[in-house]
């Protein structure tokens, strides 16, 4: 399947304006090191651009969609049918994830990545539909290895369309009942953590509910005969079309340049498929809150991230990203706005 893969040139991040950087931020009116994580977020920021004076320009939050076969076998606490119930909640801007976006100052693009239902033309709704939801990993694949990479061709397609426009900072995420599922065995596969370390209540399921769920993923594994470690072929047997679709947004996010503001649990699980496909991806990424779900930990222990922000979330949406933003546009801030010790005539440390 690597071979169909689009292909994406993602250069590392060049780290040799560091010591200019660093400089710049010791040298405002503070003890050096005394706005903790805000300091070290500029430094990257500064990175990732290659900038003294890294700008956020046409920030937007993706919301990407799509439905589980395996939600029907219950693996989650809701029917499949909140999946396109929430879509239209995001259109009518009445969910979460519109309240934080809009307060954030983030525009919010909704992709239907593969919703078991006929939403028609809508304003708003990016139709990038592969199929009525994937197939149920119980049973067999998710997905062909062809609606695989459509999802990701998909993705790639709708993040190259938001660089050209100006975009250069993006937050990601997703709505699907089930996803948490799907993330567990792609963070299990991914990772090597062991299966129940990397499941959680998901949406809130009870404790026969939870124990349900480790039984049908613990026997989805056992039906993957020709079980092995490429991230495609996990991702193709147990994800669903909207990870693939984020998958892809990543990998053209970091080809482009772009800040990736990363949410929780399930978007966390796509950047596991995109970091083994092409490791320098990391370097774009800024974490942005620590969830509650319980294998979110494992995933940024496995990727050395370390979340801005730590508040009991488990949501999804992107409402962790659309928090975390306004700490980005602080860190641009100090950088460009606040005085040197020289600029303003203040004695520094002797």
């Amino acid at each position: 399947m690597h071979s169909d893969l689009p292909q994406f040139r993602i250069n590392a991040v060049d780290r040799t304006l560091t010591p200019a950087l660093q400089s710049k931020i010791d040298q405002k009116t503070k003890p050096v090191g005394s706005l903790g994580r805000i300091e070290q977020l500029a430094l990257h920021l500064g990175l990732i651009q290659h900038s003294l004076t890294p700008r956020l320009h046409q920030p937007h939050v993706l919301v990407c969609a799509g439905d589980h076969g395996a939600a029907k076998a219950g693996v989650s606490a809701y029917p499949q049918e909140v999946t396109w119930q929430m879509v239209e909640n995001f259109l009518a801007g009445g969910a979460a994830i519109n309240v934080l976006a809009r307060q954030a100052g983030l525009a919010l693009i909704v992709a239907n990545a593969g919703v078991n239902h006929e939403f028609g033309p809508r304003d708003g709704l990016l139709d990038a539909k592969v199929a009525q939801g994937t197939a149920n990993y119980l049973d067999g694949p998710a997905m062909s290895a062809q609606q695989c990479l459509t999802a990701i061709r998909n993705g790639a397609t709708i993040v190259r369309n938001l660089a050209a426009s100006g975009c250069n900072v993006l937050g990601l995420g997703e709505m699907g009942i089930g996803n948490t599922a799907a993330a567990s065995l792609l963070t299990h596969c991914l990772t090597g953590l062991p299966l129940n370390d990397c499941i959680g209540r998901g949406t809130g399921l009870d404790d026969a509910g939870l124990a349900r769920k480790r039984d049908l993923l613990a026997k989805a594994l056992t039906r993957w005969a020709e079980r092995n470690d490429q991230p495609l072929q996990i991702l193709a047997r147990f994800g669903g079309f909207e990870i693939a679709m984020l998958t892809g947004a990543m990998l053209a996010a970091a080809e482009a340049g772009m800040i990736l503001l990363i949410d929780g649990f399930i978007v966390t699980s796509a950047l596991l498929v995109a970091h083994r496909l092409q490791p320098a991806v990391r370097d774009y990424c800024v974490f942005a809150h620590r969830s509650e779900e319980a294998g979110h930990r494992g995933q940024l222990d496995h990727l050395k991230g370390e979340p801005l922000l730590d508040l009991g979330l488990r949501l999804g949406e992107g409402t962790g990203a659309a928090l975390a933003y306004p700490l980005l546009k602080a860190a641009c801030a100090i950088l460009d706005e606040m005085a040197s010790f020289e600029s303003a005539g203040v004695s520094s440390r002797a």
